[in-house]
């Protein structure tokens, strides 16, 4: 019979060994029947062993549960069903606290894997690492900003840019440092701030970097039409009127006069109306200049439309074909995959990739063997790029830096607009217009979008 009251089944025990205990003494005191005596003795002995393990089982259900919650081993079951109900309130217990550890493990996991897809797909660039630069955390941002795909030590932020290990460990906690660097012939203006903390006795320091070189561009951009607006609205307002007058007193003064004048003052009559006429003509020359910088203010909202790069490959060729024959100069194309599509304003960009391949013609006119190349494809992270380069003497590295800032040129003739506007264009596409040049080489624009 199987008792299911632990109580009952312990007393039961008790009693029984007590019962062998006393026929144990008869058989020794009263009996020679030794090999009885044998028996009844070992009877007794797994009695009181088998009574003691009995006894024990609730401190040998606790170990094994401090166990399980020591190695968070919750695969662990605790059921007594045939020992009474108190022992199923213990295993019922312990079950509940079990399944609580289970859940906050689980709750915990699942806050991890939040925060690490978090850290890792924020678009600013985490850096965490201890005083002797071993490096903990790098996220997926860090390593596009920085062109890394694995760091284990600062020691190795010196391929990156030979400063940047002493600036990151040289800064002051809550201290922000501008970092410019140049990768894959684009700027890179990074914005680069230090916190320290202290967890588990150990100082961390965490480096958020971000590219504002963007953001930049953009308050440039700003600022130089705002200025552009205010110098123009000044100086047609002022030339307005000189123009006006200078005209009037140009025709007067190519009426006839009734009274006959001296060779002399005839002389002074022409001087007069040539300088007339040529305050007039500067005047208009200014206007036109001043015209042409308004148009860095008027730039229209993109037009947004799905089109083939090819399909603008082949509509550009025809406009400089007769230019690129007349002065022997070899055209390369080059559209990978050839079926490569852009989401642009079509005439934007057209205007864009035409102003770049005038100044490439300009610039490989006196190449012993000029070569211009028009280039499309996927960037690393699947973006479409267009790029133009010529053979050409190049751009100094002085003049890189300033070759984008409206007014600035190096051609005689030149307004200076030209790559201002490509750049404001580029803006507006939420795109990039970037530059690099090796001294007759190579010189290469390209068009990131």
């Amino acid at each position: 019979m199987i008792f299911r009251n632990f109580r009952v089944n312990t007393a039961l025990r008790v009693i029984l060994a007590s019962a062998t205990f006393y026929l144990l003494l008869y058989l020794i005191t009263d009996t020679d029947l030794y090999a009885s005596i044998i028996v009844v003795a070992m009877l007794f002995v797994y009695e009181i062993v088998s009574l003691i393990r009995y006894v024990e089982l609730t401190n040998r259900k606790v170990t094994r549960f401090l166990q399980a919650i020591e190695y968070s081993d919750f695969s662990q079951s605790f059921r007594s069903e045939r020992l009474g109900h108190s022992f199923r309130e213990l295993d019922h217990a312990f079950a509940k606290v079990i399944d609580r550890f289970q859940s906050a493990r689980t709750e915990k996991e699942e806050q991890v894997r939040y925060l690490q897809t978090v850290v890792q797909n924020i678009g600013t660039g985490l850096i965490i690492f201890r005083q002797d630069g071993q490096v903990d955390l790098l996220n997926n941002a860090a390593k596009r900003l920085l062109g890394v795909r694995r760091l284990t030590h600062t020691d190795h932020l010196q391929q990156v840019e030979s400063e940047l290990p002493g600036i990151v460990h040289g800064m002051h906690s809550g201290q922000q440092v501008l970092v410019k660097l140049r990768r894959d012939d684009q700027l890179l203006t990074l914005l680069v701030f230090a916190t320290d903390f202290i967890q588990q006795e150990h100082s961390f320091r965490l480096v958020t970097i971000q590219n504002i070189q963007s953001e930049l561009e953009e308050k440039e951009m700003e600022a130089w039409q705002n200025l552009i607006r205010v110098l123009t609205h000044e100086i047609m307002n002022s030339v307005t009127p000189i123009i006006s007058l200078a005209g009037t007193a140009h025709d007067l003064l190519k009426k006839p006069t009734r009274d006959s004048a001296s060779v002399q003052d005839a002389e002074k009559m022409e001087d007069i109306r040539d300088a007339v006429q040529t305050i007039e003509n500067r005047s208009q020359k200014l206007m036109q200049f001043v015209d042409n910088y308004r148009q860095l203010t008027r730039i229209p909202r993109p037009d947004f439309q799905i089109f083939q790069v090819q399909a603008l490959n082949h509509s550009l060729y025809p406009l400089f074909k007769p230019t690129l024959q007349d002065k022997r100069i070899t055209f390369y194309s080059d559209v990978n995959p050839q079926s490569l599509e852009l989401t642009a304003d079509r005439t934007m960009i057209e205007q864009v990739l035409i102003n770049l391949i005038k100044n490439a013609i300009e610039a490989v006119e006196k190449a012993e063997a000029p070569e211009i190349k028009f280039e499309a494809y996927l960037s690393d992270i699947g973006r479409p790029v267009i790029q133009i380069s010529d053979n050409g003497p190049g751009i100094e590295s002085h003049v890189l830096d300033n070759i984008f800032i409206p007014f600035f040129t190096t051609k005689p003739a030149g307004t200076g607009i030209g790559l201002s506007l490509s750049r404001q264009i580029m803006r507006l596409h939420s795109g990039t217009i970037t530059v690099h040049s090796e001294p007759f080489v190579s010189t290469r624009f390209a068009l990131r979008f």
